[in-house]
């Protein structure tokens, strides 16, 4: 059989793979990997530098290009066939990666070079890479006996089938759940747009009426304005019951097996919670200085959240006598009374962001900042047809990155947006060898009689996962292993969150903000009321984030053992930042996929952790000018292109010049008076 993922290949080569490549293509890669490892391994010289990290970190590429390919695939583009691959494949590289951790030959030959260290002369990337990768081993148990190498091998095998099965049970929930509504009435309230996709997405599945979805395009909008709260009620409900229903799709048991066994991998290698395995690779160290920072920023936030909150349930009970304010009419009434003090509807906004618009001002923005062009190019193959990609070039017009975009819901897409790579950049004999950096969101999608046009939050969203993507196309390091997004958990959202500052600005708006029917550019008065109404309901939106990060860090920073119940835990978790009366039947942790299949257990506070980086760099900018070419080339240069070649903090102070400061945020999210 011939398989393209076993050819040499540069570009993902979508449209000639099949899912019976897959697997063959990873048995093959991973054989490979292991000849490239026996080879350092057997190497009779004295390890070195060049013959042991360097050959390491440069190891088992392509087994990296067919993993990268089949695992953003099974988020963006599965089935079911892709799915039971994962299943069969993920035991196996646990297993590899085990088997490379856990070599004794090749942990020996990089504790030799470790210990040479200070003698070596090594520049400071060579330094991190040699750190970090000693770090990694003992990490991964090279320093345990056999038996207690046997059982983290057995761990890590189970935790990768438990975290695939978690995602894959909230997939089918969110697929599985369709409101069918045959009476206009039940959708009043809604806007036309909204209206037109959910008669569309009928139509597509030979139904009468309309179908609304748990896909965010079509869930925020009916939460947000549909005028019958029973059917808001009933969506929430299904919304936040995802995993919750004790059925074969069930996640309940899944969150307690993947707690559990995190904790006893963490016990093994001698730390004593998950947290405090997680927080020693990262900025905040442990996790008392994690909860003393969600702690200080909830201090800042609740006497405003309660403000808010009490707010928003008079002004249901004036308009519409409502008694109790629950979690579904949070999403209506906070629109409705966001209108109603700024005169400001996303409705009225949405016509100036067209989605080609917007894309094209945030590559305008990244021009203007770091010189770059994106040339939209026919010949590069996609896995699916809506796929746009792009060539990226320079100042010099020097060849930068090819860029993926993949912008609308389909059955076989994950939610969310998201920000990947199908290849790294690193360098190696001379050649710097350029990245292929992908987006991924979930935008509403043109209609028959409308084309894609973006809620402000949608726009938000594009610029922030584009940051990700300059994070990773502008990289310009050695090693594969530090490059790009490589870089700590609570650094790495720094680049994203800036970006977004640049939508609530007029000479950025002015790029792209025009009537999509008319050509007007968004009048100046609606740019003042964005900004004027950028810190609506702040105190909640800021509480809503730390519960989350509250909740983590309940699950992680502590034994799990005695947890019986994980509604019941997690009710306990929320008891300091609720605002809403529980709602029976939901449950959040049996959905936050963040924590139970991403990469954020024991991160998740790092969102607010970076909106203190982003915060305090963007005041950089707004003093400077926020098109200041000298402010973006030392943001690119220090930030940007370095990857996780070095500490973090070490990198920010060379672009900012001292450590972040946390007023910027809390002066920005309306929480404490702006000095001067």
């Amino acid at each position: 059989m011939n398989n393209p993922l076993l050819e040499p290949f540069d570009q993902a080569p979508f449209e000639h793979i099949e899912n019976e490549h897959f697997k063959p293509a990873f048995l093959q890669a991973i054989e490979q990997a292991r000849k490239e490892i026996d080879q350092i391994v057997d190497n009779p010289e004295p390890p070195t530098f060049k013959n042991t990290l360097e050959a390491l970190d440069f190891s088992g590429k392509q087994l990296d290009r067919v993993s990268s390919i089949f695992f953003n695939l099974n988020s963006a583009e599965t089935n079911e066939e892709i799915q039971k691959i994962a299943q069969e494949i993920s035991p196996l590289l646990s297993e590899f990666n085990n088997d490379i951790t856990l070599n004794e030959k090749l942990f020996q030959k990089v504790k030799s070079v470790y210990e040479q260290m200070d003698k070596l002369n090594l520049t400071p990337e060579q330094q991190t890479l040699l750190e970090k990768r000693y770090k990694s081993f003992s990490r991964n148990g090279a320093n345990l006996d056999e038996a207690g190498k046997k059982r983290l091998r057995e761990i890590d095998a189970e935790l990768s089938k438990l975290k695939l099965k978690f995602g894959e049970n909230v997939l089918a929930e969110t697929n599985k759940f369709e409101m069918h509504l045959t009476e206009e009435a039940d959708l009043a309230g809604l806007p036309e747009g909204a209206k037109e996709a959910a008669a569309q997405l009928a139509k597509s599945k030979d139904k009468e009426g309309w179908l609304i979805t748990l896909d965010y395009p079509s869930y925020i909008p009916f939460m947000k304005y549909a005028d019958n709260r029973e059917l808001r009620k009933k969506l929430s409900l299904a919304f936040g019951s995802k995993g919750f229903h004790g059925d074969d799709l069930d996640n309940q048991e899944n969150v307690l097996q993947i707690v559990s066994l995190r904790h006893e991998r963490a016990n093994l290698l001698g730390y004593p919670t998950h947290a405090d395995f997680v927080l020693e690779e990262r900025m905040a160290e442990t996790p008392k200085k994690v909860l003393d920072f969600l702690n200080e920023l909830l201090d800042k936030a609740k006497p405003a959240a309660i403000r808010e909150f009490n707010q928003l349930a008079s002004f249901a009970k004036d308009t519409d006598g409502i008694e109790q304010l629950e979690k579904w009419d949070s999403a209506y009434y906070s629109e409705k009374l966001k209108q109603q003090l700024f005169n400001l509807d996303d409705e009225k906004l949405k016509p100036y962001f067209k989605l080609e618009n917007v894309i094209d001002g945030v590559f305008k923005v990244a021009e203007k900042l770091f010189g770059l062009t994106f040339k939209e190019v026919s010949d590069v193959e996609k896995y699916h047809e809506e796929v746009k990609t792009y060539e990226v070039y320079d100042r010099e017009e020097q060849f930068i990155a090819l860029f993926y975009a993949d912008f609308h819901p389909r059955p076989g897409k994950r939610g969310g947006a998201w920000m990947t790579s199908y290849k790294s950049q690193y360098t190696i004999n001379g050649d710097n060898s350029r990245p292929h950096i992908s987006n991924v969101c979930n935008f509403t999608k043109p209609t028959e009689t409308k084309p894609s046009l973006l809620t402000f939050n949608e726009v938000t969203t594009l610029f922030h996962e584009f940051g990700h993507g300059l994070h990773g196309m502008l990289a310009n390091t050695t090693y594969p292993s530090l490059s790009g997004t490589s870089v700590y958990w609570d650094f790495v959202e720094l680049p994203s969150q800036i970006m977004e500052n640049w939508c609530y600005e007029k000479e950025a708006l002015e790029l792209f903000a025009f009537h999509y029917e008319t050509g007007e550019l968004i009048p100046m008065e609606l740019v003042a009321k964005i900004k004027e109404s950028s810190t609506f309901q702040e105190g909640m939106a800021t509480l809503r984030q730390l519960s989350f990060g509250f909740l983590d860090m309940a699950w992680h920073a502590a034994d799990p053992s005695a947890i019986q119940n994980v509604k019941t835990f997690e009710t306990k978790a929320f008891e300091g930042t609720n605002l809403f009366p529980d709602t029976p039947g939901t449950c959040m942790s049996t959905a936050f996929g963040h924590i139970f299949q991403g990469g954020y257990s024991s991160g998740y506070y790092s969102y607010k952790w970076a909106e203190v980086l982003d915060a305090d760099a963007f005041a950089y900018f707004k003093e400077k000018g926020i098109f200041n070419t000298e402010v973006a080339d030392k943001f690119k240069e220090h930030v940007l292109s370095k990857g996780g070649t070095e500490n973090p903090m070490k990198l920010y102070k060379r672009f900012r010049g001292a450590e972040p400061q946390i007023e910027p945020l809390l002066e920005r999210a309306g929480l404490i008076k702006k000095v001067g």
